[in-house]
């Protein structure tokens, strides 16, 4: 789970040498002559430069296709949304799923195939790591279960606020898009040539989907089911239907591609019974919203993490409202815009008033029956000796996952009152699920990727001639894009004492010395980013493509 919900989203190579080191210096000449007459790089200028950047990545950075998030210079250290090992595979984006489907999208530009021996190399570092039930995990490890077992016993464990670390289930997880970003990228592959080799993992990860979903239509957040981490005396929470990280709607969204593009029948019903589920979620009045996650006995909110109560949510609240309509314009009933009114209401209603909140955000978290804020603090130093809890005081708030929400009601009301007097056809033109098989879009790195963009595929538009130009200069003569690393976090050298260490740590993203939490680096040192590297080469991709 990220520490702030995300809005609405994935053999070897034939080694080829590296650019000679004067084609590296002549390119960075010319990148300098072009910029100085403002004048966008020719395609074979900005392939060449990808290619080379490309090769550093899969031939020097990757764990035999797969990714983690940062490798420091000297490369000895490596991050995903914890430390990792040098054997370690990330799948939470940015990691090994985006950058296979990166891969794919700079191939579909470029036509060179070395760019689809990288994607397929991402694609069967995934089938390696892919769970036998065929769903997967944040990361697994090359080197083994053992080793897996150890990085969760160590690092995972010390990780105070990211507490979804703390316990190896050996299951496999939807929090984070983890098995909807595997699964959509293996779709794409298969897709791509037909190529037989992914399609028994791809078969594998429709059936988990669909094996893993309630008869209301909701999906646990990890599945095969288990009840073993109960933190400070708290139900398991992965069991419950989950709403947060858009973890419904990105199955959903898996499904549908599934359907659109493989023309299988089996997904349609899931489909209907995930979107309904939204529906039976939503709260009877006077409180008509939801939480993060809900109760499969009785649909009620259900708490989380620790510093996730059981409440109801005002995030996910306008998330779902904002799907639901989505849901709508795929099927045209009626349904889905109902009750929506009343949740748009509910959420100008617990607007904070401006002595509280000068923003007047709302409250992330309402308690049950009474509409009254739930504020979320913490003490302690480390994750042996310390808490999260709640109350009603507005100050002094812990800063990794904000009890402060801004959410814009007016856009979501306007958008609702548009559809309502929409035709049904004009809404939905262009739903898979009226129109049938239909190719997916082109590209799924260089824009977010939702049920709109399902419906039609929108061209990618063109960088300037200067975004351009910076980006080849970036590139060093290795290949490299190198970036400040933002986040560090302290090594694993023993766990948490009992005793508080000395300091205030109700505010900061980091505890003491044990806590392994990552945390803004104060001094960032040099190193190699796939989130760099993504956006980078999402650059030049939009300026072949959009050509």
């Amino acid at each position: 789970m990220a520490p702030e919900p995300k809005a609405a989203i994935t053999r070897s190579i034939t080694r080829r040498g590296l650019l000679a080191g004067s084609a590296a210096v002549a390119l960075a000449g010319a990148a300098a002559a072009v910029c100085a007459a403002d004048v966008a790089p020719d395609r074979a200028a900005i392939t060449a430069a990808m290619l080379r950047a490309a090769r550093h990545m899969v031939e020097r950075v990757s764990h035999q296709g797969g990714y983690v998030w940062q490798i420091a210079l000297d490369g000895g250290r490596q991050w995903g949304e914890l430390e990792a090992y040098p054997t370690s595979v990330w799948i939470q984006n940015p990691g090994t799923p985006l950058m296979g489907q990166l891969f794919l999208d700079t191939y579909r530009a470029t036509g060179d195939a070395y760019f689809y021996g990288a994607a397929a190399a991402a694609a069967d570092v995934l089938v390696r790591g892919q769970h036998e039930s065929g769903g997967w995990n944040y990361h697994f490890d090359l080197a083994g279960d053992a080793s897996t077992r150890r990085w969760y016993d160590t690092i995972g464990r010390n990780a105070w606020r990211l507490e979804e670390f703390q316990h190896y289930y050996g299951n496999a997880t939807f929090d984070d898009g983890c098995t909807a970003d595997c699964a959509k990228f293996l779709l794409r592959m298969y897709l791509e040539k037909r190529d037989a080799r992914f399609r028994p993992a791809l078969d594998k990860a429709i059936g988990f989907m669909l094996a893993s979903q309630y008869p209301v239509g909701g999906w646990p957040q990890r599945f095969p089911l288990r009840d073993e981490f109960h933190h400070h005396g708290l139900p398991d929470y992965t069991s419950c239907i989950t709403f947060n990280d858009d973890v419904a709607a990105e199955n959903i969204a898996f499904l549908l591609m599934v359907w659109q593009t493989l023309g299988d029948r089996r997904v349609l019903d899931p489909i209907a019974r995930g979107m309904q589920c939204f529906i039976a979620a939503q709260q009877p009045m006077p409180q008509p919203a939801w939480g993060l996650q809900h109760s499969v006995a009785d649909l009620k909110p259900a708490g989380a993490r620790t510093y996730e109560p059981k409440a109801l949510v005002s995030h996910a609240t306008a998330a779902n409202v904002a799907l639901m309509m989505d849901f709508y314009e795929l099927t045209g009933d009626a349904a889905f815009l109902r009750r929506l009114p009343e949740a748009i209401d509910w959420l100008e209603s617990i607007r904070l008033p401006a002595a509280i909140d000068p923003k007047r955000r709302c409250p992330t978290f309402v308690a049950i029956g009474s509409n009254q804020p739930m504020y979320i603090h913490r003490r302690g130093s480390n994750v042996v000796n310390g808490a999260y809890y709640h109350n009603d005081d507005p100050v002094g708030t812990i800063a990794h996952y904000s009890s402060f929400r801004a959410i814009d009601v007016d856009r979501l009301r306007a958008r609702h009152s548009r559809l309502a007097a929409l035709p049904v056809a004009e809404a939905t033109a262009g739903s898979p699920l009226k129109a049938g098989r239909r190719a997916l879009p082109k590209y799924v790195t260089l824009a977010p990727i939702g049920f709109a963009e399902l419906k039609a595929d929108t061209p990618p538009t063109a960088p300037s001639a200067a975004e351009v130009v910076a980006v080849l200069a970036d590139l060093d003569a290795e290949g490299r894009w190198v970036t400040p690393l933002r986040n560090t976090s302290h090594r694993y050298t023993r766990d948490g004492d009992p005793r508080p260490a000395p300091g205030n740590y109700a505010q900061t993203y980091v505890g003491d010395a044990t806590d392994t939490s990552p945390y803004p680096d104060p001094e960032p040192q040099r190193g190699i980013s796939t989130e760099a590297f993504v956006r980078n080469m999402g650059v030049l991709i939009r300026a072949i493509a959009a050509r």
